[in-house]
């Protein structure tokens, strides 16, 4: 399997592509490419295409959660599949994997931040696949679904609100997933932004692919001024895990990277970064 950064916060330096405050990641997996996550614009297009990465044979887009710095870039996904089927040129129509929350309305502070395609819309451009259960993409990458969330120091904040029958709650964004890839030397977690918890999602991620084993954790840890009894808790876990790396980025701060930094084996990431598992 190898994995791409296509956006992230950061671009590396003497690499010549953009960065954005959010996320995407295009993996490959015997022969199927698969989108995680589509940033907030039209960038992971732009830094996709000077990789030499076709979005028109793309088998499997995933939303990580319904936040719009992660499916704002549906829109120019869908606009570049409409001008393909004009233009009679070759396109796949990829299967969408997600959380069935992932597409309510969010707000934070009376503004809207989830969304702005809605599920309806979607089912034009995309086989709609979305699930609580883990759904199996390749033979040793799963998508996990719903995230148990077991211990006390994690999404114990809710962030905005969220469309529940007709009411606006509060979001604690249960449509939080992840992926895993199950390796011979052990398990590959790659996140969104981790709003279920990092801690909680590595749990989960041992629970259904029966290993105990994590050699290495990619993405967001949604560690953004957390308290100190999350910041605390998440190295203290991180600590017992003995990941050979670690790449936390995107929704990450300064400070929580150098907590990290003093016990782990903490990488740097940015746009281009390409990192490959056998």
């Amino acid at each position: 399997m190898k994995v791409t950064v296509l956006v992230d916060n950061n671009t590396y330096i003497d690499r010549y592509f953009i960065g954005e405050p959010g996320v995407s990641y295009f993996i490959e997996d015997k022969g199927i490419n698969i989108l995680f996550d589509v940033g907030y614009s039209d960038v992971f297009i732009k830094n996709a295409q000077k990789m030499n990465v076709d979005m028109k044979n793309i088998d499997f887009v995933v939303i990580s959660h319904g936040h719009n710095d992660h499916t704002g870039g549906l829109i120019p996904l869908t606009s570049l599949y409409t001008e393909a089927k004009t233009e009679k040129k070759s396109c796949k129509k990829p299967s969408l994997i997600a959380h069935p929350s992932a597409f309510l309305m969010k707000t934070f502070e009376e503004e809207e931040i989830g969304s702005i395609l809605s599920e309806e819309r979607l089912k034009r451009y995309f086989h709609m696949k979305l699930s609580k259960e883990p759904l199996w993409l390749t033979e040793n990458l799963v998508f996990l679904g719903k995230i148990e969330r077991k211990n006390d120091f994690e999404n114990k904040v809710p962030i905005g609100k969220v469309e529940d029958q007709g009411k606006m709650v509060d979001d604690y964004v249960i449509d939080d997933s992840a992926l895993v890839y199950k390796s011979k030397q052990g398990l590959v977690i790659i996140t969104g932004c981790s709003h279920a918890g990092i801690c909680n999602i590595i749990e989960y991620a041992k629970k259904v692919c029966k290993d105990e084993r994590i050699i290495d954790v990619i993405g967001g840890f949604h560690l953004l001024n957390p308290s100190k009894e999350q910041l605390e808790g998440t190295v203290n876990y991180m600590k017992t895990i003995n990941a050979k790396k670690v790449y936390a980025c995107h929704c990450t701060d300064l400070d929580s990277k150098i907590a990290l930094a003093k016990e782990l084996n903490l990488k740097e990431v940015g746009v281009g970064l390409a990192l490959e598992y056998e």
